[in-house]
């Protein structure tokens, strides 16, 4: 249940972190408020999950999960480049969330 929880909020941050790109600066209110519900959404969503995942391993998922989604959505959706740079990039950040939770502890 941890991990959907934790799901829950990367879901959350990445459609405010989503928003926030059409927000225009926050001068169109839909986008802003979807923002603002977003990341009050992620960050009670987390906070939730901190209760019985450590703190390391709960950021390192949240965090690389979300840049790698934002990244994926900005070359697919919004036309943003795609490069090797951010392709490895990419990988870079997959393989360190990977690496963090090795352990295997909670």
């Amino acid at each position: 249940m941890v991990y959907v929880t934790l799901a829950g909020a990367i879901l959350a941050e990445v459609l405010g972190t989503t928003a926030m790109k059409y927000s225009d600066g926050f001068s169109k209110l839909v986008p802003s408020l979807v923002t603002a519900a977003g990341y009050v959404v992620a960050f009670a969503l987390l906070a939730h999950t901190l209760k019985t995942m450590s703190v390391g391993t709960a950021y390192a998922i949240w965090s690389g999960a979300g840049t790698a989604a934002i990244a994926l959505i900005g070359m697919v959706f919004i036309g943003e480049a795609v490069t090797a740079a951010k392709i490895l990039g990419l990988l870079l950040v997959i393989c360190g969330v990977v690496v963090l939770n090795l352990d295997g502890t909670h």
